[in-house]
């Protein structure tokens, strides 16, 4: 989500930081959405350093923070320190300045979306992810000067690029000196954890569990003490339901 500590709420200069799934709407409070970006990047004024940490999301969710950052009257400088995937690569070309750590990757593909219906209905779909695609590509030509055979080309290899390799293409201005004054965000999740399965879903029920835990019981400590311990055959029950529901 985007952070900003109090001592750098007094400088004329932010940090804001972009970490996890871009979507129009997060009902676990997990994702970074125009609505909580608008509000961050409203809240101060200067020139603004973003890092990001994202797989991507919601490609019109990603366009919009890409016109408010765009739009933005300071300097924005993006700073990628471990990944800038699918819609995020969006959200990094409206940077002034894109930095990227040595060991940081960006990726671009095509635009994907689900279906249904008669041909009719296909022919819409493949048409507006057309359009799309090509919206895409607009901010990648802008930035990197590459042409547009070229970007589309690059979008259905669905390419990864390490810093070197952006850097060369022009999705990247440069790449982070390891150990430079304020170039790392210690205590940051590594992103490889978002790639694991098993973490993923031990996040999710993590979540679930917290936002929909029972409140806390009445019973006094003397009736507590003697209380059978275990669960309950309807909390296990009631439990399993939810995981099944998520994994």
């Amino acid at each position: 989500m985007w952070n900003q500590t109090e001592e750098q709420a007094e400088t004329p200069e932010r940090t804001l930081v972009l970490r996890g799934v871009i979507a129009e709407d997060s009902w676990l409070d997990d994702k970074v959405t125009p609505g909580l970006f608008k509000e961050e990047l409203d809240a101060g004024e200067g020139n603004v350093t973003v890092w990001i940490n994202s797989p991507g999301g919601d490609c019109f969710a990603a366009a919009q923070i890409y016109n408010m950052l765009a739009a933005y009257p300071g300097k924005v400088t993006v700073k990628v320190d471990a990944v800038a995937a699918s819609a995020a690569t969006v959200v990094a070309m409206a940077g002034d300045e894109v930095q990227m750590s040595p060991v940081a990757m960006m990726m671009i593909h095509n635009p994907a979306m689900m279906a249904a219906g008669d041909h009719k209905a296909m022919e819409k779909a493949i048409e507006a992810l057309r359009e799309t695609k090509e919206s895409i590509i607009n901010a990648y030509a802008s930035r990197t000067h590459l042409s547009r055979a070229k970007l589309s080309k690059l979008m259905e290899d669905e390419t990864w690029m390490d810093a070197r390799k952006a850097v060369e293409l022009g999705f990247a201005d440069r790449i982070i000196e390891p150990g430079a004054s304020g170039e790392s965000l210690p205590g940051e999740t590594p992103a490889a954890s978002l790639y694991s399965e098993r973490e993923c879903s031990r996040r999710i029920i993590g979540r679930l569990t917290e936002k929909y835990k029972p409140p806390e019981d009445t019973i006094s400590p003397e009736k507590k003490e003697h209380a059978p311990t275990g669960r309950s055959v309807a909390e296990l029950a009631n439990r399993l339901q939810l995981i099944r529901q998520f994994i």
